[in-house]
């Protein structure tokens, strides 16, 4: 069992729906580059760091004596769709520069927030229009926006680490030493591909029953992505049918409506999903959507 967590981004929306439980079950190591929230509000024993800046003895000592890390720091994009590479090509980065600490200060798991954009391809053009019922987690992640290429290549960074860096290969799959690397052990890595972890407010989806019935599908609750984070980095066995130990989950609750598998996230972390969109807001789908006569189908496609 983790009994020290570090936790990046801990200042962050969804670093807010994890920190009550967290602190009350570990000593924590929380990581920002500012110790206030989003309203505004102190967050108290944050340690301020910039882990996008490639020289990491600036922060690397923080990772030390750590049993598990939360990865869920990420810089906002900003401007145009076709130049948010550069601030995803930046949070790349960030997710390597904490791989990499975590990998050489010994940690033996980390969890780092993914996204369902990671694959959003598939839902966009399959899932919507009934030609894939359910996305496994293992499928090829294609996204169609930056956001997403950027989670997609986390996944892949993970993996790295998870197979062991000590014999390192290069692109021709010759085996390259990298001796200043912790001895080429395997670091447990589990991405967790983040689906609606927000309350589903019906007043913000006036006119737009489409993506109402989405995130239903998409909804995971506080104490759900709570528990989840939990088994991601306590699970004791993760490795895959190849032997890495690297695992991809999807973060959704126990939904009616979900287009996602769990089979993964059940499976190997135990998780157990305490929610469903269906119960919990019955009253405005049968408001909003049953009253409202809205077509049938996941986006009204039939």
């Amino acid at each position: 069992m983790a009994n020290k967590v570090l936790m990046t981004g801990a200042t962050g929306y969804i670093a807010s729906q994890l920190l009550s439980t967290f602190q009350e079950d570990y000593e924590m190591v929380l990581v920002d580059v500012k110790n206030e929230n989003r309203e505004g509000e102190r967050v108290d024993g944050v340690e301020i760091a910039n882990l996008i800046d490639t020289d990491r003895s600036k922060y690397a000592g923080l990772f030390e004596g750590v049993d598990a890390v939360v990865h869920l720091g990420h810089k906002r994009r900003s401007g145009e769709p076709l130049d948010h590479f550069f601030d995803e090509n930046d949070n790349v980065t960030m997710a390597y520069n904490v791989l990499r600490c975590a990998y050489d200060a010994g940690v033996p798991r980390i969890a780092i927030a993914s996204s369902n954009h990671a694959a959003d391809w598939y839902e966009h053009n399959l899932i919507h229009a009934r030609k894939m019922e359910s996305l496994d987690p293992y499928k090829l992640p294609l996204s169609d926006n930056f956001y997403g290429w950027a989670k997609a290549t986390y996944e892949h960074l993970g993996f790295l680490f998870a197979n062991g860096l000590g014999g390192f290969s290069d692109d021709s799959g010759r085996e390259v030493h990298t001796s200043n690397l912790a001895s080429g052990r395997k670091m447990g890595v589990v991405m967790v591909r983040i689906g609606a972890p927000r309350e589903l407010e019906l007043a913000t989806y006036e006119g737009a029953p489409d993506n109402y019935k989405r995130d239903l599908g998409a909804y995971i609750s506080p104490r759900d992505i709570t528990q989840l984070f939990q088994k991601a980095i306590e699970a004791p066995d993760i490795e895959n049918e190849h032997g890495v130990p690297w695992q991809v989950v999807y973060g959704i609750s126990n939904n009616t409506r979900a287009f996602w598998s769990l089979a993964s996230a059940r499976d190997v972390l135990g998780y157990e999903p305490q929610d469903d969109s269906e119960v919990k807001y019955r009253k405005d789908i049968q408001s909003f959507l049953i009253d409202g006569n809205v077509a049938g189908g996941r986006v009204g496609l039939g």
